[in-house]
């Protein structure tokens, strides 16, 4: 089947989760008619959410196997460059606003890893502390609530991806605030209010810049003609607003400070230095399957959106902040590397190592090389692997401890000898051992920006040294020494835990050994994504 036109498949990937979330609220109308028990309606819930996710994980993997990454960029499906499983109509005729969908290498790994992520978050969430009424979880009624606001996170995360209009963008974009501020401002942890609320203000404030911006380049936009025939003053099309239009010149306001407004934008949710301080909050205060999509997927989404916007749509004020990008990502590495060194909490070190793991993807998109687009972009897919997994594995002990103090443990290897080794994989894979796939992304981005930031990159693989060193210092502190005696009993993963965090171990492992399948998918659009720049600045 020819999904290549006029495909409805990414429209019925993105709202699939809004029919389970349509499910659990007309089963909560209904519980008083139909006499459901408060337990029915918790497991009719869990199940809808599993197979609603687990119907966006089958359009996911007809998606990555209709996809065909040999087409050249300049092949054009209506005009669109290199476009896949287009779905395209006018939606708001009056302001040309269109429902435009579609897929490209860049978008194409992310819609993977967002359908992946999402279905391990639900299955990790299932006999979770929300189904419990002891006073460190959450009462039993929350179910219903958790379940429909995940799969509405859902469907928000997959319309970021899949919009190349940016006004549809900008609302799924918006809609991502909703449930994320919910979900960790009710079933978080002791702090989950300033937590949550920390969370709303600093996005919302990026998302009015987004919108500013967005709206200087609409007006700044040339005539254009719809799809449907007819012609229009301005367009919010992505796509036409980096091929048709020039907005250097811009009449109303400097194209520089749309840039600006756009690049701070995404950079918050980054989360790039200085506008970190929302995130080790967020996940410390968030339930394990939440910090495992805020990790997976939300962070990708700032990276992911400097690529489709700052770089596709003003690439002459890209190249005038080069630099500028670059070393922030610098001080994203080695900065926060430094702060993990200093953290006692696991979960709050594993957040700031992922602020850290994200520089190197702002070193390598930066250089404006083959290998350094290829690297961040392979980077920002491996870390939505590690990442989940390290933050599952800090779940599993929490579960049973009920504190997360890394001095606290100790010697833990002699009682959950699988804990200890499911943990020493994804340190290793964090601090890029050869032979897991966080080796092969951290790689490229290095020998990408070596060529253009030599003594930049020189003091990024600094970050590499203090990451391993903070990872060991944490696995002898925890599993290795005496056993602390309080923990003598503790049980080793269970076949649920085992359920989320072998799939992420092995992907880890393939891809490390074998990155093909996602660097092919990708590779050819982001060549043409950056060869403009590499030309225009001498490369």
């Amino acid at each position: 089947m020819d999904f290549s036109t006029n495909s409805t498949l990414l429209t019925w990937m993105t709202f699939t989760p809004l029919i389970g979330l349509g499910a659990i609220g007309l089963a909560l109308a209904l519980k008083p008619a139909i006499k459901l028990s408060q337990q029915s309606l918790d497991h009719f819930s869990r199940i809808v959410a599993v197979l609603a996710s687990a119907g966006v994980m089958v359009f996911a993997g007809i998606m990555w196997l209709g996809f065909d990454p040999s087409m050249p960029a300049a092949l054009v499906v209506k005009g669109l460059p290199n476009l896949q499983f287009v779905h395209h109509v006018v939606w708001i005729q009056a302001f040309n606003i269109e429902y435009f969908m579609g897929v490209d290498g860049l978008s194409v790994t992310m819609i993977i890893l967002t359908a992946l992520i999402s279905f391990i978050a639900v299955l990790a969430s299932l006999p979770w502390g929300i189904a419990k009424d002891d006073k460190k979880h959450f009462s039993r009624r929350g179910v219903p609530g958790y379940m429909a606001l995940l799969l509405l996170l859902e469907s928000a995360m997959l319309g970021v991806f899949c919009s190349l209009d940016f006004f549809l963008f900008y609302v799924f974009w918006e809609l991502m605030l909703l449930p994320m501020y919910f979900l960790i401002g009710i079933w978080g942890g002791p702090r989950k209010e300033y937590a949550a609320i920390k969370f709303f203000l600093y996005t919302l404030a990026g998302s009015v810049l987004m919108l500013l911006a967005m709206i200087a380049l609409y007006y700044a936009s040339n005539a254009t003609t719809l799809i449907d025939g007819t012609s229009a003053v301005h367009t919010f099309n992505m796509i036409k607003m980096a091929t048709e239009n020039d907005f250097s010149q811009m009449a109303l306001i400097s194209p520089k400070l749309v840039w600006l407004g756009l690049f701070i934008a995404f950079a918050i949710k980054i989360p790039m230095f200085p506008f970190h301080t929302w995130l080790p909050d967020a996940h410390v205060e968030a339930p394990t399957p939440i910090s495992v999509i805020l990790a997976g997927v939300l962070l990708k989404m700032g990276v992911y959106g400097i690529l489709r916007v700052n770089f596709a749509i003003l690439p002459d004020e890209t190249i005038w902040a080069q630099w500028g990008i670059a070393i922030f990502g610098v001080i994203n590495i080695v900065y926060a590397a430094f702060v993990c060194m200093a953290q006692t909490d696991l979960k709050k070190l594993i957040a700031y190592s992922s602020v850290s793991h994200m520089g190197f993807v702002l070193l390598g998109m930066a250089a404006f090389t083959d290998a350094g687009i290829s690297g961040a972009v392979y980077q920002m897919f491996n870390h939505g692997i590690i990442a989940p997994a390290l933050f599952l594995i800090a779940g599993v002990v929490y579960d049973r401890a009920h504190h997360r103090e890394i001095a606290g443990f100790g010697g833990l290897a002699k009682v959950m000898p699988e804990y200890t080794g499911l943990m020493g994989l994804a340190f290793m894979a964090s601090l890029g051992l050869p032979g897991l796939n966080g080796f092969i992304s951290e790689a490229l981005c290095f020998m990408g920006a070596f060529s253009t930031f030599t003594v930049l990159t020189i003091i990024a693989i600094s970050g590499v040294v203090i990451t391993a060193a903070y990872y060991l210092w944490t696995i002898q502190r925890m599993f290795l020494g005496p056993l602390n005696e309080k923990y003598k009993d503790i049980q080793d993963v269970n076949w649920r835990e085992r359920l989320s965090l072998y799939p992420l171990g092995a992907i880890i492992i393939v891809l490390g050994v074998y990155p093909a399948p996602i660097l092919n998918l990708m590779n050819p659009q982001l060549h043409a994504l950056v060869e403009p720049l590499a030309r225009a600045v001498g490369l």
